[in-house]
């Protein structure tokens, strides 16, 4: 159990500091705008008190430290899903890696951003509510894409 908690974070960290890369890539190539670690942190920190559902997650008075409570879960949530594909495909996964697992993880957790933390933050199921919501699917959609990349590779340099 030790070593796939181990390796569920050190996948999960890697593949996450991975798609942080990315995301900066697509800030300075593209002008994509980064991820709000604050307002999610703010809805992570609402959810102990009861409150999953947000009107808009800027109207919700903010907490301290919600920049840090957001990030930590980024990269807690990159290893809860790294654990996913170990509870699926086992320990010999992440000792010999190959790149369909990790995609299927990759893609599939689109899901969680569009059905759970989008509409708690009241931006609608998939962002529906949103002006650019076509866009910011799309980019989910590819930054998860990213992410199962992201997940074969640091696994491959964790062997």
């Amino acid at each position: 159990m030790l070593e796939v908690i181990g390796r569920s974070l050190a996948i999960g960290i890697g593949a996450t500091a991975l798609l942080d890369l990315w995301a900066l890539f697509l800030n300075r190539a593209f002008g994509i705008p980064l991820a709000n670690w604050a307002a999610i942190g703010r809805w992570f920190a609402y959810l102990p008190r009861g409150r999953v559902m947000h009107d808009t997650i800027a109207d919700t008075p903010p907490v301290a430290n919600e920049l840090a409570i957001g990030w930590i879960m980024h990269y807690l949530i990159g290893a809860l899903f790294a654990g996913i594909v170990l509870l699926f495909w086992g320990l010999d996964w992440a000792r010999n890696p190959t790149l369909l697992p990790a995609l299927i993880v990759g893609v599939v957790t689109v899901g969680c951003g569009w059905f759970i933390l989008q509409p708690g933050l009241g931006f609608g199921l998939a962002a529906s509510r949103r002006p650019n919501a076509n866009q910011i699917r799309l980019i989910g959609l590819i930054n998860h894409v990213v992410f199962g990349l992201s997940l074969w590779l640091a696994a491959l340099l964790m062997r």
